[in-house]
């Protein structure tokens, strides 16, 4: 009966989750229709509400805000949205703070999460999963003799929190593994292993400098 019970379990669990989390999403998503005019509501116009207008009208949302921004006028508007934030003290701060990152992470031309890592980590001969975000900047790097590069390691199971490090690039070593996988893998407490890949005939490891012309 314990068997049978546990294997229930490793079925409905996950299916449980998955479901409590997208609805979540999609009743937050929803809310965003408050922001049109009653008219426009899909109880208004279909005469009942549809689950999910949100998702879609959020998407849609932000497709157009992309589109629009493409453009001269588009990036005009934004320059001028941003210097009205710009004369507020609070959101000011807080907004370019934010802006600044999401640039970093998700900036197409950006190296920020594009590699995962293996580092030893919390001390030598312990070895975790980490993340390429850049090179030391500001004071800090002034401060760094040699190569040093900057990693974030991820706590387990969540990732949104751990520990901004700089380190020599030679104690860094790249994964033949992508960031969705390392994700999976640091998430599911090393349960969920990546597939074995054979190494590239010479693999791009970040301790290999570059041949000198």
């Amino acid at each position: 009966m314990k068997k049978y019970f546990i294997t229930g379990l490793l079925i409905w669990i996950p299916l449980a989750i998955t479901f409590m989390v997208l609805a979540w999403t999609v009743g937050t998503l929803d809310q965003i229709l408050l922001l049109l005019p009653n008219g426009y509501h899909p109880k208004e116009l279909f005469g009942v509400d549809i689950p999910g207008a949100g998702v879609v009208f959020s998407v849609l949302l932000v497709f157009l805000t992309g589109l629009v921004a493409a453009n001269v006028l588009g990036q005009k508007l934004v320059q001028l949205w941003e210097a009205i934030l710009s004369r507020i003290p609070v959101v000011k701060s807080i907004y370019y703070s934010v802006k600044q990152v999401s640039d970093t992470l998700f900036s197409s031309s950006g190296q920020a999460f594009r590699k995962a890592l293996l580092v030893q980590y919390p001390r030598e001969g312990a070895w975790t999963i980490a993340f390429l975000t850049g090179k030391p900047g500001g004071d800090a790097a002034n401060h760094l003799p040699g190569d040093y590069v900057s990693i974030y390691v991820p706590t387990t199971p969540n990732p949104t929190s751990g520990f901004f490090l700089m380190m020599p690039r030679a104690d860094v070593i790249e994964l033949e593994m992508s960031v969705d996988e390392a994700l999976k893998y640091i998430v599911s407490m090393g349960v969920v292993a990546p597939p074995l890949r054979k190494p590239a005939e010479r693999p791009a490891l970040l301790n290999e400098q570059p041949p000198a012309n």
